[in-house]
């Protein structure tokens, strides 16, 4: 399921986070609560972070594309929020041995880690990537 660069953020870090706002896969992910900041792993899920098209992939014929290249990015070598960042954060990715998903019914104005790790509203948990 192609879902709409404008649903999604990327977001660079140590370990990455994608966003991802009224995905068909949210009702999929497992609950996340990880107020200590302990982030769970999505069990039977993966994820292929490329330039220009983000895979995650869950069990069955779950899953969701990302047309990476097209999304907003926050954060980068630069610190900045442009899609030209999106190869900083797959590089992330990769070094980071996956990411961070977590879907959400809508993008949030401003990102609240604690909020989102401990209030129950997100959906999701770290995401290998494919091996």
């Amino acid at each position: 399921m192609l879902l709409d660069p404008e649903n999604t953020l990327f977001v660079c870090g140590a370990t990455p986070v994608l966003l991802l706002a009224d995905a068909p896969v949210h009702d999929v992910l497992p609950p996340l609560t990880a107020p200590d900041g302990a982030v769970p792993v999505c069990e039977g899920w993966s994820i292929v972070p490329r330039l220009t098209l983000c895979v995650v992939d869950g069990p069955g014929e779950h899953g969701v594309l990302v047309p990476a290249l097209a999304a907003p990015v926050l954060g980068g070598a630069d610190g900045g929020a442009a899609s030209g960042d999106m190869a900083d954060w797959c590089t992330a990715a990769e070094q980071a041995g996956g990411a961070v998903v977590l879907s959400l019914e809508q993008l949030p104005e401003e990102l609240d880690w604690s909020a989102l790790l401990s209030s129950g509203i997100a959906r999701g948990g770290f995401v290998p990537t494919l091996a």
